[in-house]
């Protein structure tokens, strides 16, 4: 949408700008439920887990969107020489984590809550 609205092409840049934020959600993704997954394997009931998760995912989740963000902030204003490549790169970027981090932080926790995966089970020696 950032690229439409900024009336840029779709092109490698933009492509390169796709893999990086992609890996970026992913991460983030993956660490909050994996916290979650952690809370829950202590005792936690699945709504305190999910809570407990989400609070304290929120500021490292927001301080590695924030950085990166305000990092390429300026390439994705730039006009000056060579900015025909650094700026729909940076545009993907910028403004993908901006929805990718409220997503990260409020959809993935209702979607954890809907799908409940169940717990991985400690192995038993019972066959030895």
């Amino acid at each position: 949408m950032a690229i439409y609205l900024r009336g840029m092409n779709l092109n490698v840049s933009v492509c390169v700008g796709f893999a990086a934020l992609f890996g970026v959600a992913i991460m983030d993704g993956i660490l909050m439920v994996q916290f979650i997954n952690n809370m829950r394997m202590r005792g936690l009931d699945i709504d305190d887990a999910i809570i407990r998760g989400a609070s304290e995912r929120l500021r490292p989740i927001l301080m590695t969107s924030i950085v990166a963000m305000l990092g390429l902030l300026p390439a994705s204003m730039a006009t000056g020489l060579g900015s025909d490549v650094q700026r729909p790169l940076a545009t993907v970027i910028v403004w993908g984590l901006f929805s990718s981090t409220a997503m990260t932080l409020f959809v993935v926790p209702v979607l954890y809550r809907i799908m409940v995966p169940p717990l991985p089970q400690a192995a038993t020696n019972e066959d030895a």
